[in-house]
């Protein structure tokens, strides 16, 4: 264990894969970078014909096969922010926490933006819409996002918030 002058000089750690995750039972989105490039996106996609242990097995399979394929340095999940929809904030807290709970076992670790951190930190503006966004990533990441599903381009939202964040040691082990 470093002593507390280590911890000090060992402030940042630039992670060189991040894994961006935008939670949802329906969707979550799935965003990779390396660098400011975009190594692979995607959506998990579960049938509302199953039941949400099916569905909540579903994400947590898929995601270990894309931990295991880009084997992340750090993961980006999106802490939950609802203003109306109790029920649809439920079946979201139940599919966060079985990502949370993938994610640590793959002893990668977490960091956890609200919407608003997330905004600020990509657009400069707290309260900034889809589309702001979307032109942000479009100018960082140069190129076209046109026609990624929204959940993924708000999942490469969150990947750039890690490669940009200063992460202290305390969220590593030494």
């Amino acid at each position: 264990m470093p002593t507390i002058p280590q911890i000090e000089q060992i402030q940042y750690h630039a992670p060189m894969i991040v894994l961006g995750i935008d939670p949802g039972l329906a969707t979550v989105g799935i965003g990779i970078i390396e660098k400011q490039q975009i190594l692979d996106f995607c959506t998990i996609e579960t049938s509302s014909a199953l039941s949400t242990p099916d569905r909540l097995k579903e994400i947590a399979d898929d995601l270990k096969s894309i931990i295991k394929k880009h084997k992340p340095d750090l993961a980006v999940i999106e802490k939950l922010y609802f203003e109306k929809n109790q029920k649809t904030a439920m079946a979201v807290a139940e599919a966060r926490g079985v990502i949370i709970l993938t994610v640590q076992e793959s002893g990668i670790p977490i960091l956890e933006p609200t919407p608003l951190e997330l905004k600020s930190a990509i657009t400069g503006d707290g309260k900034a819409d889809k589309r702001q966004m979307q032109d942000m990533l479009q100018i960082t990441f140069k190129t076209d996002l046109s026609g990624v599903p929204d959940d993924a381009v708000d999942a490469l939202g969150l990947a750039l918030y890690g490669k940009t964040a200063k992460i202290y040691s305390e969220s590593y082990s030494f």
